[in-house]
């Protein structure tokens, strides 16, 4: 959106218009991880629907039509967990943020205090290159790398998951490590 406005003060009308509609409780912007928050409030919002029905409601396909679409249906998959990691962190001290280098990325990144999670939606993106976990591990160490999807969690498994007690098993098992 913002390479298509030119006018000096668009980005700060679209960043109220993000807020607002966060506020609503309908589409919010995840920040790019970095542990400097100056870089994280400068990089652009990844937007994220707060209900999947704002994602399919525009769709012109059908449920298995969607499903038979496997580019739609993984960005389906990822609105549905992004919708679920973004409601479950209300309340509660979990950041959501998304993570992109290039051509490498990571769907979720997910910060409680000093632990670190990051989500892979399994199968990858087009035109997202594999190793994007391997090259955030290096970078900022995470303590846990989960992949959803085909070869890991099932999608429905983790939907049931409390992300909260995810987190704190990483943290407690990193207590009984030390």
């Amino acid at each position: 959106m913002l390479g298509q406005l030119q006018e000096a003060g668009n980005p700060s009308t679209l960043a109220n218009y993000l807020e607002l509609l966060s506020a609503a409780g309908l589409v919010g912007g995840l920040q790019k991880f970095s542990p400097d928050p100056l870089r994280q409030r400068a990089s652009s919002p990844k937007l994220q629907v707060y209900n999947t029905a704002l994602y399919t409601t525009q769709n012109h396909l059908s449920f298995k039509g969607m499903q038979r679409d496997r580019e739609t249906w993984r960005n389906l998959i990822e609105a549905t967990i992004g919708a679920h990691l973004i409601n479950a962190s209300l309340g509660n001290k979990l950041e959501i943020f998304y993570w992109k280098e290039g051509n490498y990325e990571v769907d979720f990144v997910i910060r409680k205090r000093e632990t670190i999670v990051t989500i892979m939606l399994s199968p990858f993106k087009k035109g997202v290159r594999p190793g994007g976990v391997e090259i955030f591990s290096e970078i900022y160490n995470p303590d846990q790398n989960l992949i959803v999807g085909e070869g890991g969690i099932p999608i429905d498994t983790f939907l049931l998951m409390p992300l909260e007690a995810c987190i704190e098993q990483v943290t407690g098992e990193a207590k009984k490590s030390a």
